[in-house]
């Protein structure tokens, strides 16, 4: 692994392979952009070709170096992203890694023959034919998302895939069958439809199966979805992404449902700009990865108590990273798929017209009746989702609408929620930029001083030669970083602190002109002289008076002289 990484690293300049995906400004000889991985107005997200690395100094405060970019960026896994930045380098992982092959890249092998077997086990078996067919999937969707069918037999895809040459260890990595009591290995999904769960890439990594009506009961679950394995991590994937990602890039919005059959049901009536969350609670990670395309979302959830809890924290998730959130909900019908089947080709103009914000979606469950004895309590349910909205103004708008429905003053209602702030515990919220806690010690005057020169000498070298004129009034706690960036004496700990002041400079990069740099270095160092020697003359006064208290004498005659010394080396 090491081997195709350092080659890949060798090969490929991060700036390109970020520039490629958000905009970069130069600041000095780094760059810098808004962070892409959490909201924010001041660019905060810093890329050094030096050093190979980005560091984002906002509230998120990630960093790394273009592996761990192009994973969070493009939300995947560590093989994918060698994948994808070994094809861009013109790298051959299987002639330069095959271990890496092996541990990895078998697993997409074996989904993807899983899929081919499922596929042909659909059209082979009448009862699951007609059950699709029953639901009114048509032959070129089925085709477009990779429908297919589990038998109902113990172990027909883990023969196949033997037969196809996979181990049996690899086919248990890849979460297709389950190793028993007595060692012998069944397959995970039987007697279900198979929807296959792509990656942004649209490569398969899992599974959600939907079990036939002919053997549905109390023991086997309606869904079965693989679990986790090392390419397959539910919290980033969405199903159909890959191919609803430029329908919601053109519509400048994404339709958030519930279940594979939804999501089928929505695309074949038209409503391409459609994802699901497959049978997992929506994520951070799943709206951050909508983030690239839009950030408005619609969330149809299914029409049942379920489906409301889940469409209040998909709401209240969604405002804490700035979404514009919309919902919308059927009357009679339980979920899209009914809808679709009893309204064809209706659909998204309803959506269009009767989606509410999310805004009028809480004021219709908590307080559709002001003069409801409980109105009470769902204005304070309403008041507490303020916390989620980052937006002050959003949150004033809140205040003024909700104000006018109970006919009350907007004041009134500020003072309701100050009363539930002092009561509860403010909900978690995805703030604006903040300073990412800085690793260096800035615990008196001359450390601080002293960080910001080190943060100018990134820009002028030359000040170095004056530094190190005063290297007695530099702070002990800063000898060591001064050594590792001026004369490369590093260690692991030391080489992550000087990758951190080389980036912070270009955050708060100065004058473009090295003069007026460099005169800022040099009146810096002075402050730094002056601010050390005071700090060391305070030492000296509080030796005075313990020997003013022992009698005076030789002892406080020599810490006079000390006193006069320090003071004339002060500038005044």
């Amino acid at each position: 692994m090491n081997d195709s990484v350092q080659q890949i690293k060798e090969k490929l300049d991060i700036v390109d392979v970020i520039k490629e995906r958000i905009q970069l400004i130069p600041a000095g000889k780094n760059f810098k952009a808004v962070c892409p991985f959490h909201r924010e107005k001041t660019p905060s997200f810093i890329v050094s070709p030096d050093r190979q690395t980005w560091h984002c100094f906002g509230s998120c405060g990630e960093g790394g170096d273009i592996f761990s970019f192009v994973m969070k960026y493009e939300n995947i896994e560590f093989y994918e992203a060698l994948k994808l930045l070994a094809e861009k380098a013109g790298i051959e992982l299987k002639h330069t890694n095959p271990a890496m092959q092996q541990e990895f890249g078998v697993l997409y092998d074996i989904q993807a023959t899983a899929e081919t077997f499922f596929i042909h086990q659909l059209k082979q078996t009448s009862e699951a034919h007609a059950y699709v067919q029953g639901r009114n999937i048509s032959t070129e969707t089925q085709e477009l998302f990779g429908v297919g069918y589990a038998p109902h037999e113990s172990d027909a895809l883990a023969v196949y895939l033997v037969n196809a040459g996979y181990e049996m260890k690899d086919v248990e990595r890849a979460g297709l069958v389950i190793k028993t009591d007595r060692g012998n290995y069944v397959d995970r999904f039987r007697g279900r439809i198979m929807f296959p769960l792509k990656n942004t890439f649209g490569k398969t990594v899992g599974f959600s199966g939907r079990i036939l009506p002919a053997f549905e009961n109390e023991k086997t679950g309606k869904y079965v979805n693989s679990p986790e394995t090392p390419i397959f991590n539910k919290s980033k994937v969405l199903y159909g992404f890959d191919i609803a990602k430029p329908y919601i890039r053109e519509a400048k919005e994404c339709i958030i449902v519930e279940g594979q059959m939804d999501l089928i049901a929505m695309h074949q009536d038209g409503v391409q700009n459609t994802i699901a969350t497959s049978g997992t609670a929506l994520t951070a990670s799943h709206l951050q990865t909508l983030a690239k395309l839009t950030d408005h979302v619609v969330f149809f959830f299914d029409n049942d108590e379920a489906g409301t809890m889940a469409t209040e924290r998909a709401i209240d998730l969604a405002h804490t990273l700035d979404f514009v959130v919309h919902t919308y909900h059927t009357t009679q019908e339980k979920d899209a798929a009914e809808f679709i089947q009893k309204h064809p080709h209706t659909i998204a103009h309803d959506i269009h017209t009767h989606k509410q914000s999310a805004l009028a979606y809480y004021t219709e469950r908590y307080i559709s009746d002001p003069q409801s004895s409980e109105v009470k309590r769902g204005v304070r349910s309403i008041l507490e989702k303020l916390s989620y909205i980052p937006s002050p103004i959003e949150q004033t708008r809140w205040i003024r609408a909700i104000a006018q429905h109970l006919h009350v003053s907007e004041h009134t209602l500020m003072e309701e929620r100050a009363l539930l702030q002092k009561t509860k515990k403010p909900a978690s919220v995805a703030p604006e930029a903040s300073t990412t806690p800085s690793p260096l010690p800035l615990h008196t005057r001359p450390e601080t001083i002293f960080a910001y020169i080190l943060r100018l000498v990134q820009y002028v070298p030359q000040a170095w030669s004056d530094i190190d004129a005063y290297r007695p009034f530099i702070p002990s706690s800063y000898l060591s970083i001064v050594d590792a960036l001026q004369h490369k004496k590093t260690s692991p700990e030391l080489d992550a602190v000087a990758a951190f002041i080389e980036l912070q400079s270009a955050l708060h990069a100065p004058s473009s002109d090295p003069e007026k740099i460099l005169l800022d270095v040099q009146c810096s160092l002075r402050d730094l002289k002056n601010e050390s020697l005071k700090e060391r003359r305070e030492e000296v006064m509080k030796k005075m008076r313990v020997a003013e208290q022992q009698g005076g004498g030789e002892q406080l005659a020599a810490v006079l002289r000390e006193f006069d010394e320090i003071t004339k080396l002060i500038d005044n």
